[in-house]
Order: C-alpha cells, then sequence, then structure tokens
C-alpha cells in the first residue's frame, strides 16, 4: 500500500462533517479528534513546531536545508467534510485495475456508478479507483489534501539532503461552510506565499473563484381562515414563490457553466403565517456579483411597497471574492506551478473554480493562494471517487514544486 493511500484511508475513518449555522469554530467537536491526530503524526515525523490552537487549526514546520534566502511556502488543506452528506462510517472500495466498465458500488441496493453519467471514470481505466458503499460521501474533500501534504512532509523530513526552503504546513476545520479561514492566524503561519491543495481531477490548477454572498429570505404573511379570508390574508407562501419567480429563470446551477454566475435556492419552508427562503449567489465578475445583490435587494422593495413594509426582511452578507487580483500580482505561483506539472507529464488545467475555497480568502487576509488539485470527482456525494495513482502524483507535484523554489533566488 503506498503511503499516501495509507494516510487516506486513516483519515476518512474519522468523521469530521462539519455543521452550518454554528457560531463555534470549529461547529463540530469531532473535527477536533482528527486535528490532533495530524499533530500527533506531524511530531512523530519529527515536524517542528507543531501545534493546534483552540480552533483546532494545525500548523506545523518542516524546516529549510538551504541557507540562501527563499520564500517561506505553505500548503494548505481542510479537515472537515461536507453537511450535504453524512462522513460516519465510511466503508472504502478500491476497485484495482479499473476495467472502464460501470462500477457496483453496493451488492445490496444495486447503487451502480455509470460511465454514461460520470466519463470521467475513463480516464483512469487501468488504475486504483476509491469509491465508497454509496451510504456516505468518500472525504476526498479534502482529506486527499491532508493525505497528499502529509504524505510529502514525511518524505521531506525523511530525507534532509533534498535542498528546500522553510515550509509551513496548515489544516483549517470548516472550510465546507464558509468558516476555515475566520480564525487562520495569517501573521503566526508566516509564509509569504501558499497554495491549498482542495481542487479536483489531476491537473486542476485554479486562481480565480465565485464572488459569494448568502441571502435570507423572510416572508411575514398574515393567516385567516380561508372562508373568510377575502381582503384579509396575506400569503407568505405564495409571496415566497413570487420572490423567486422574479429571479431570472437562466440564472440557475443547472442553467450555468464557466464564468456563469447564478441565484441558487439552497432551502424553503414555511406557512402561510411565515416563509424562509435561503440563497446563495454567485459570479466570477465583480460587476456582475453587485448587480445580482442590487436586483435581489430590488425585489425586496418592489415586494414591501406592494403587499407592505416589512413583509419581506432580507439578509444579505457578502462570504468570500474572487481571489485572481491577489494573485495576478504573484503569476510566479501559477507559473511555478504548471511547470512542474508538465515535467511530470500531468495536463495543467487552468479553469475557474465555480465554488470557493480557503485560499480565496487567505488571499485577501495577505497571503496569495492558489487551488491545486487533488485528484477527486465528484465530492459531497455518494458517487465521490479519487484514483489512488492521481493522490501519488498530486504528491510528486508538491515536492517537484518545491524544488523549483528551491531553485529560486
Amino acid at each position: 500500500m503506498s503511503d499516501v493511500l495509507k494516510h487516506f484511508l486513516k483519515y476518512i475513518s474519522f468523521d469530521t462533517q462539519s455543521k452550518d449555522e454554528v457560531e463555534a469554530v470549529p461547529s463540530t467537536e469531532k473535527q477536533r479528534l482528527l486535528a490532533q491526530e495530524l499533530a500527533a503524526e506531524l511530531r512523530a515525523m519529527k515536524a517542528e513546531e507543531v501545534m493546534v490552537d483552540e480552533h483546532s487549526y494545525v500548523y506545523a514546520t518542516i524546516p529549510a536545508t538551504v541557507e540562501k534566502p527563499l520564500p517561506v511556502l505553505g500548503f494548505i488543506s481542510h479537515m472537515d467534510t461536507s453537511p450535504a452528506y453524512s462522513g460516519a462510517g465510511v466503508k472504502p472500495q478500491i476497485i484495482k485495475n479499473y476495467d472502464g466498465t460501470d462500477i457496483l458500488m453496493n451488492q445490496e441496493t444495486g447503487l451502480t456508478m455509470k460511465v454514461s453519467d460520470f466519463p470521467d471514470l475513463l480516464k483512469y481505466k487501468g488504475q486504483d479507483i476509491i469509491t465508497t458503499d454509496g451510504t456516505t460521501l468518500l472525504g476526498a474533500d479534502d482529506k486527499a489534501g491532508v493525505a497528499e501534504i502529509m504524505t510529502m512532509a514525511e518524505f521531506l523530513l525523511s530525507h534532509p539532503e533534498i535542498p528546500h526552503g522553510t515550509i509551513r504546513i496548515g489544516f483549517t476545520p470548516d472550510e465546507e461552510v464558509g468558516r476555515g479561514a475566520d480564525f487562520f492566524d495569517v501573521k503566526g503561519f508566516g509564509a509569504d506565499v501558499a497554495y491549498t491543495v482542495d481542487g479536483g481531477g489531476l491537473g486542476e490548477l485554479e486562481y480565480e473563484n465565485f464572488n459569494a454572498a448568502s441571502a435570507k429570505v423572510q416572508i411575514n404573511g398574515t393567516s385567516i381562515h380561508p372562508g373568510s379570508s377575502k381582503g384579509k390574508m396575506k400569503n407568505a407562501l405564495l409571496i415566497a414563490m413570487e420572490f423567486h419567480n422574479m429571479l431570472p429563470v437562466f440564472e440557475n446551477p443547472m442553467y450555468t457553466e464557466g464564468y456563469e454566475g447564478f441565484f441558487h435556492l439552497d432551502s424553503m419552508d414555511g406557512t402561510v403565517e411565515h416563509a424562509r427562503m435561503d440563497y446563495i449567489i454567485r459570479d466570477h465578475s465583480k460587476g456582475k456579483f453587485e448587480e445580482k445583490k442590487a436586483l435581489i435587494k430590488g425585489i425586496e422593495e418592489y415586494l414591501n411597497r406592494r403587499y407592505g413594509a416589512g413583509t419581506v426582511e432580507l439578509l444579505l452578507k457578502d462570504s468570500y471574492y474572487n481571489m485572481k487580483e491577489k494573485i495576478e500580482p504573484h503569476m510566479y505561483l501559477i507559473d511555478i506551478a504548471r511547470s512542474a506539472m508538465e515535467e511530470l507529464g500531468i495536463e495543467p488545467q487552468v479553469t475557474p473554480i465555480r465554488g470557493g475555497t480557503d485560499g480565496a480568502r487567505l488571499s485577501y487576509m495577505g497571503l496569495p493562494c492558489p487551488n491545486l488539485c487533488t485528484g477527486g470527482y465528484n465530492f459531497h456525494g455518494k458517487f465521490e471517487f479519487i484514483p489512488v495513482q492521481s493522490m501519488e502524483k498530486v504528491v510528486e507535484l508538491l515536492l517537484k514544486m518545491i524544488e523549483k523554489f528551491a531553485e529560486r533566488s
């Protein structure tokens, strides 16, 4: 078993699912268990300055092996898994020498991952693919990134003859609920630049992401017996439907790709008296992002004029911004990663992230931080998978990038 696979299988055995709308960080106490395990492993490897803070951020240092001045380089991944699907009791299965056909994931239920639905599988014919039994997610987002960084650290610490500068490692909680950078100690971390290892398929390299906001909509109605409600009832459910129908039909995740933004209705519930809708708003363009927020604000104002003040209450909150403007002055970060990929026979795929990473917020906190691939696919659900060989290749990529940084003056 390869070192990165051993690390990965251990880490996915920890249930680290985070929880939305919790003020505490970490949002779930179970994340602390993996944080402590990672710190113990780093100490056993003889990493320096290993610490776990009160919020379960894990930090460590791989000391420089050369004396010449080099930038301090950071690598960061998150420990939590998505609230969207269970991460408890993961049952991984390894399909060795995958033959390119549909994968029966669960004998009892008949759950099958079909090549027709997931054609990316065909890229990995002949490789070893890890899936679950379909009752949980796998956790490659982002325990694959954690395992790859830990394997890289283990290799460097056992080979002090390899020339490199100071390397800092950081593992964060609560990335999946948008709070992974809330208490990240950028100053104490001490890196000049960093990479998150939190992307998808092998070769992904990203320095653009969505601008993001959340919109919580509360509709306040008036419930009256329907037999005597004329001129009196104000149905919050119908007003909620009206609100949603005023948004652009095709600016919806199911119709968008690439740089196209959207409004996404994430949850809704209610009665005649009260209804609630939660949206996320996304766009790569800062201008279009502001237009989307202005539109949803305008709908609130219109419906309050129509149905009375206080009928619609909108709480609009920015979440993170496109890191592109913070990375562009440091494009050598992209050039080094791209060059390292090409030397290893990995085809670079520089694409915009249709989402966000800790790196987006960290870039605005003063730490330029583009995103590297982990090798995984279909995150946040039962059809998640990752090829073992892709994880091994990412470890090689991290080591090659460190080598290239060591060559810089």
